[in-house]
This record gives C-alpha cells, structure tokens and sequence, in this order.
C-alpha cells in the first residue's frame, strides 16, 4: 500500500491507497506551521493512517504540499511558514520508505483525474484539467493519465494571466491577473468586511442584492470563465474539474460561472462550438483527491518496507 498525505494550512489528511488506487484508511490532523511542524504532521499522519484496520504494509508515501517542488523540496510554501526545507528527504529518513513530494495543485489533479477515471473509464485517455479555487488560482493538467507541468513546471498557472490591463494589482507585478478577480485571497481583500467564511458572506449578500456584492461575484464569475477559456483554447480538456476552498460553494459557483461562459460563448459562433459550460464539473467537497494524488504519484512496488 501506499500512504498519499495532503497537507494544507489548516488541515492534514492521509489515505491509504491499495494497489487497484483504491482508498482503504483515511485520517485527517490538524497542521502543524514551520519545518518540524510540517514534518511533524506528515510523519504522524503516516502513523496514524497505518494503524487503521486493513492497512497492511506500506511500500511509499507521497505528499502533495503547497509551494515550489525541487525534487523533494519544498520552497516558498509561505501560508505553511515554510522559505525551504528537505521534506521528502527528512520524510524519507524518519519513515523507511520512498517519498515523493508534489505541488498540491498537482497532486488534486491526479486525484481528481483517478476519481473521473473510477466513474467513467472512458474517460482514462482523455486530457483533464483540474483547476483550483482557492486562496489563489491555478490547474493542473493530466494528459494521457500522466501529469503534465510543461518544460519548467508553469504549465497551468493561469491565475497570472492578464484579463484587463487596468484591472487590480497583482502580487506577481501584473495588472488584472485572473487571480485578482478570482483569487478567495484577492476576493476576500475587495470585498473588506471580514468574517470567517468571506467569500460566502460576499455570496449571501449578493443573494441579497447588495450591489457591491453583486459587482464582486460578477467579477468571480468573469475569471473563472476567462481561465476555463483559456484552458479550453491552450489544452482541450474533455473535462474541467474545479476543486479547492471556494469550489464548496457548489451549485451556487457552479450556476454563475456557467452564466457567464453561456453570456461569454454567445459573442462567438467558434465559442459557442466549443461547449464551454458543459465541460466544467465541481469535485465534491469530501473528496480526498489531493491526498489520494499524492499516494498516486508515488511509483508502485511490491517490496514492502514499513508495516505491522
């Protein structure tokens, strides 16, 4: 077995995956900030997903981690109070097995990618992107079953395209990135009015026609539409899978972002041809497809090296 771990700013969650990619354990911790505290929470996961009923001898682990991934480094993970550390390294040495460590965007996408698979098998060779709303914007992309990350690893980082020249400033140096529209972080910051679940909060009073409110999810629904355009015009994906924090709001996303592919298609005869809003598909918010990506990345073997 391989044990997959998804760790997030909040949240830790470890499956355990058999052979057939089938998930026979799962746990979820609370994550420790700092390189020993994410160290900590990996290794304690690991344990603590071993010790499930039907667990039997794990073979691997894969970690699925925001940040920049160098081999088994993990760089910039700035929300984890991570500038550098040797996590698949450490990992490695404290656990027994082989480790790999990837970009938690990319490991959801496998995860995702498996889960579509184990629904619909024709769908194995077809390409997907998974495109993740979260604190900020960015797609992972399966093609031909395998992660594609492009010559240097930017490959679907489409929150840092530019939408509108004059639009709101962009960490990255740009000026109306995707991300400013779409981004819970950019969104979060617009809209002001604090709370615990902003992006919600900004969702009800919209509900309720609060007009600043309005103009706000308006703009949401214009990113989301412009990165699943721009992932439909640079990769064709069958499916386009959307996942991550703000993808909870459900149907209540799902409907204004189809509104506005439908309002954005109707201007073109080509668009129109490319059945946008029908290709965009919501994970289901208890998916475990980070942490399952993360045990799917891990290469398969059959020598056991850590068990009971």
């Amino acid at each position: 077995m391989r044990i997959g771990i998804d760790i997030g700013g909040t949240k830790a969650e470890a499956v355990a995956v058999d052979d057939a990619g089938r998930i026979v354990a799962r746990v979820r911790r609370s994550t420790e900030h700092g390189a020993e505290g994410v160290l900590r929470t990996a290794r304690d996961a690991v344990a603590l997903v071993a010790a499930e009923p039907g667990v039997g001898s794990i073979t691997g682990a894969g970690v699925g981690i925001p940040g920049q991934i160098l081999g088994g480094r993990v760089l910039n993970a700035v929300n984890l109070g991570l500038t550098e550390v040797d996590l698949g390294g450490d990992l490695e040495r404290a656990l027994g097995v082989p480790v790999h460590v990837e970009n938690d965007v990319n490991a959801a996408a496998l995860g995702a990618h498996a889960t579509l698979v184990a629904e619909r098998p024709a769908a194995a060779d077809r390409p997907m992107a998974y495109l993740n709303l979260g604190t900020g914007i960015a797609a992972g992309l399966v093609l031909d079953g395998r992660l594609w990350g492009g010559s240097g690893g930017t490959a679907g980082e489409v929150g840092h395209i530019s939408i509108d020249p004059a639009g709101p400033e962009c960490p990255c140096g740009q000026r109306g990135c995707i991300e400013t529209f779409a981004g819970g972080a950019s969104v979060a910051r617009r809209w002001g009015r604090g709370g615990e679940l902003p992006i919600r909060d900004l969702f009800d009073a919209a509900d309720a026609g609060d007009p600043d409110a309005l103009a706000l999810r308006d703009e949401l629904a214009r990113g989301v539409a412009a990165a699943v355009h721009v992932l439909t015009l640079t990769v064709d994906p069958a499916v386009i899978v959307i996942g991550g924090g703000v993808a909870r709001l459900g149907d209540r996303l799902r409907g204004i972002v189809r509104s506005a592919l439908v309002e954005r298609s109707a201007r073109s005869i080509f668009l129109t041809s490319l059945a946008l809003p029908e290709r965009i598909e919501l994970l289901p918010p208890d998916s475990s497809a980070g942490a399952l990506g993360a045990a799917l990345a891990v290469p398969a073997t059959h020598e056991p090296a850590l068990g009971r």
